[in-house]
């Protein structure tokens, strides 16, 4: 099963502040725990929100939103994606995380082609998940 662990950012991100040396290293090491043991497929960190655009869709077509967008603890500062063996496991791995007071993750498990019904994906299933497969295969540690 794969989990988004979703970093939620705060006024420090959205301002641009890095973090301090001490978190890096520890994330490092955290990062390196969760490579070695297999779990992690891919993480990064983001730009403040001020960096980026929105797209909005409706019958007009698509418009473009200009940052701010939201609070800072409505948006995302970073992610994991990683592929454990349940929503629990993808719990224990968050709380490990070593961040301080006020910081918060989301999880969120990603759909697979095998979770949609047969009558919404029937032939398109097999090349969606194929897809999938070769995707995770290219970042998966060697």
């Amino acid at each position: 099963m794969r989990f988004m662990l979703q970093v939620r950012a705060d006024h420090n991100s959205e301002a641009g502040m890095m973090p301090s040396r001490e978190l890096v290293e520890a994330m490092g090491k955290f990062n390196e725990a969760m490579i070695q043991s297999g779990v992690m497929l891919a993480a990064d960190g983001l730009h403040p929100s001020l960096k980026g655009a929105r797209i909005v869709f409706s019958a007009a077509g698509p418009k473009v939103v200009e940052p701010p967008f939201a609070q800072p603890n409505e948006l995302i500062a970073g992610f994991w994606i990683i592929d454990v063996k349940s929503r629990q496991e993808a719990i224990d791995w968050a709380r490990r995380v070593p961040f301080g007071p006020s910081a918060a993750i989301d999880i969120r498990q990603v759909f697979e082609a095998s979770d949609f019904p047969a009558d919404i994906l029937p032939e398109g299933a097999a090349r969606e998940q194929a897809w999938r497969d070769a995707q995770q295969e290219k970042t998966r540690p060697r």
